[in-house]
């Protein structure tokens, strides 16, 4: 609601900021008239309930979830577009059935539910059913109607960052908690996400510190922001933590991305016995990173790879492996 505030200032030629309720839009909205802020999707409804009666719409979906939700399906799958089911709907259904599954094979890891601010949902609640109430209980939400579909290959922890990152730069600034919150986070998962440093060990230490703020850092965003974007921005985080949390461990205390996303924490290994010496890799490499002479084995300097993973790409002879 207070995010649809900021759009009237908006439109009145101010500043696109949320504005404290009371009075509330109904009351005084646009330019100080009433003012109806309904979803775009929320009018397409109203022609068709005219037309067909309450009745019609009342008999789709379930007893307490009437009538259709329209979800823009993307991610690791093989039809992407928008879809319109019937509430009630299993998470399942739209993905195995209608989105007809993972593409290429893969094995599927979670879907992340209402947009930047929503959460994910893992294999265990896949039997879910769309409906409000459902969705908040496994930290989701229906949110603005996004459905991205992850796969075995993709990482919470990066995932988490990158809706963080969004979510940061779309903060209006106002009020504390948001702007600064969502930025502390982003660093935390920054810190744990890139290649780790030959420093004293205080960098270490203010890792541990950070992660282990996390939830707590969430919670006081969500109790303390004025307006809905800040309220839910913590949920990537939180979500992930709940449901991915040894991915988290494996980030903070082994170092490494179990799924091998995050390209600062990929170690990358030439094995000398297939590796014939041909030089492509080297050439290739845009750090220089790897040495040894022409028609001998190579190797891969660590302290000036960054995971980019171009030599395993070119290397004919499969004697390139990331750990």
């Amino acid at each position: 609601m207070r995010g649809r505030t900021a759009l009237i200032h908006s439109i009145e030629g101010k500043r696109g900021m949320p504005r404290p309720r009371p009075p509330f839009p109904s009351t005084s909205g646009l330019f100080g008239k009433p003012t109806v802020i309904n979803n775009v999707e929320t009018f397409s409804n109203v022609p068709t309930i005219f037309a067909k009666g309450e009745g019609w719409y009342s008999s789709i979906g379930t007893a307490t979830n009437k009538g259709t939700k329209v979800f823009a399906l993307s991610g690791k799958i093989n039809l992407t577009g928008l879809v319109e089911i019937p509430m009630g709907t299993t998470i399942r259904d739209i993905i195995f059935k209608i989105g007809g599954g993972i593409r290429n094979g893969k094995k599927f890891k979670a879907v992340q539910i209402g947009g930047p601010s929503g959460g994910c949902i893992t294999e265990a609640n896949l039997d879910i059913r769309i409906e409000y109430e459902s969705l908040l209980k496994v930290g989701a939400m229906m949110g603005s109607g996004g459905l991205v579909v992850m796969d075995e290959d993709t990482c919470m922890v990066d995932v988490a960052k990158f809706f963080m990152d969004f979510i940061q730069r779309e903060s209006c600034g106002k009020c504390i908690p948001c702007r600064e919150g969502t930025r502390r986070m982003l660093e935390i998962l920054e810190s744990i996400t890139k290649k780790p440093s030959n420093g004293n060990g205080y960098d270490a230490l203010e890792r541990f510190k950070g992660v282990m703020q996390l939830e707590k850092l969430g919670s006081i965003i969500k109790e303390t922001s004025l307006c809905g974007l800040g309220q839910s921005a913590p949920n990537p985080v939180l979500s992930t933590l709940r449901w991915f949390r040894d991915e988290y461990e494996a980030h903070i205390y082994e170092r490494v991305c179990p799924s091998g996303a995050c390209t600062d924490l990929r170690v990358f290994h030439i094995d000398v016995e297939k590796c014939t010496g041909c030089m492509v890799c080297a050439k290739k490499c845009p750090t220089g990173a790897i040495i040894g002479a022409k028609k001998t084995p190579h190797f891969i300097v660590e302290d000036k790879c960054i995971g980019c993973g171009t030599c395993e790409e070119v290397c004919n002879f499969e004697a390139i492996s990331v750990k």
